[in-house]
């Protein structure tokens, strides 16, 4: 009876402890999308970059962001301190 019981409470709270939270759906939502992207940059102050992607910005490690620039369509890298706002993500039915 035991053994059941705690194999029960297991299978139960398993589940319940991985859930995604609403902030990890948020970040693995940005990580994998392709969304469009409005992206403002600023160096010592001043500002620098401002446009939009046309899908998915990329970070690497030394703080550096790359994408596809919608005004030109280059594959543009940008350095420095920069605000990414995603587009809203399609309403789901």
């Amino acid at each position: 009876m035991r053994t059941s019981s705690l194999t029960l409470i297991a299978l139960v709270a398993i589940p319940a402890l991985s859930a995604c939270t609403d902030s990890r759906r948020a970040r693995n939502d940005v990580k994998w999308s392709d969304r469009p992207a409005e992206i403002t940059c600023w160096t010592y102050g001043t500002q620098n970059f401002a446009g939009r992607s046309t899908g998915k910005v990329e970070y690497d490690e030394g703080g550096r962001i790359s994408f596809v620039d919608a005004a030109n369509g280059r594959f543009t890298t940008l350095e420095g301190d920069c605000r990414v706002v995603y587009a809203p993500a399609p309403a789901k039915k």
